[in-house]
């Protein structure tokens, strides 16, 4: 399966938001995704899309940052692989693609946050060579 990687763009958000409604369980309106990721794209963040064969089937986004325990630092959120396509080799092709393009932008470290039930992630992760740091913390306002 051939794979192609490609930043997505504000203009493709009808596409991004059905994979982030698969990701959040339909958690929340489609309007409201829209509202959010159009800010999120003002700032600094990319969404990285894979497909396979013309059709979307992951997404991610990278934020970037200078932090001081790490540098020059990619934070990897919200991964999402179509149900359909996973255990297939996709998330790892995608990581390595994610790890290649990030050097290539200064970036020293890699950094993510998931959820504490989703156990197949953190395998995933783990094997991918990421380290528990801490806990994430929130505290809506």
């Amino acid at each position: 399966m051939e794979l192609i990687y490609r930043q997505l763009q504000k203009h493709e958000l009808s596409e991004i938001i059905p994979l982030m409604q698969k990701f959040t369980n339909n958690k929340h309106s489609d309007a409201l995704l829209i509202e959010r990721f159009s800010e999120m794209f003002e700032q600094n963040y990319e969404c990285i899309g894979v497909f396979s064969d013309n059709v979307l089937i992951g997404i991610c986004g990278l934020w970037f940052s200078t932090r001081h325990y790490s540098g020059r630092s990619v934070e990897i959120d919200h991964v999402y692989i179509d149900d359909n396509y996973r255990s297939k080799g996709v998330g790892k092709q995608f990581f390595s693609w994610i790890y290649e393009y990030t050097k290539g932008k200064g970036c020293e470290a890699a950094e993510l946050n998931t959820y504490v039930q989703n156990h197949p992630s953190h395998k995933f992760y783990y094997n991918e060579g990421f380290n528990i740091l801490g806990y994430h913390f929130l505290k809506k306002m």
